[in-house]
């Protein structure tokens, strides 16, 4: 059975950093592209960062580039999202997914707040 576990959420004042790790198990993890969406209610969902399976290519959203990183670990199932230099608008749920054949699948999400 396919699981996508977030965590690492919580409040932070702007200007702050946290890591999000979301664990993965029920598939070959090393086998598969990772993504990092967000969204904030009432509007479509984000994506943020994606990273290969293979070399661990990364990209960015405009928005994040240069203050989060996407990062992987294949021997722990485990994708992570640092972000730093935090903004309020970086507040939202952030949620990581995979497409399995014709099937996107998406963990429970982890509420960031960036407020002072």
């Amino acid at each position: 059975q396919v699981q996508l576990v977030e965590s690492g959420g919580g409040l932070v004042q702007p200007g702050g950093s946290l890591r999000l790790s979301c664990a993965a198990s029920g598939f070959i993890f090393r086998g598969y592209v990772m993504r990092w969406y967000r969204q904030v209610p009432g509007k479509e969902r984000e994506l943020v960062a994606t990273i290969s399976s293979g070399s661990g290519t990364t990209t960015y959203a405009d928005s994040v580039r240069g203050r989060f990183t996407i990062a992987r670990d294949n021997t722990k199932d485990t994708v992570y999202l640092q972000m730093n230099s935090l903004k309020p608008e970086d507040t939202a749920v952030y949620y990581c997914s995979f497409w399995g054949g014709q099937t996107q699948y998406w963990g429970q999400g982890t509420q960031v707040t960036v407020s002072s």
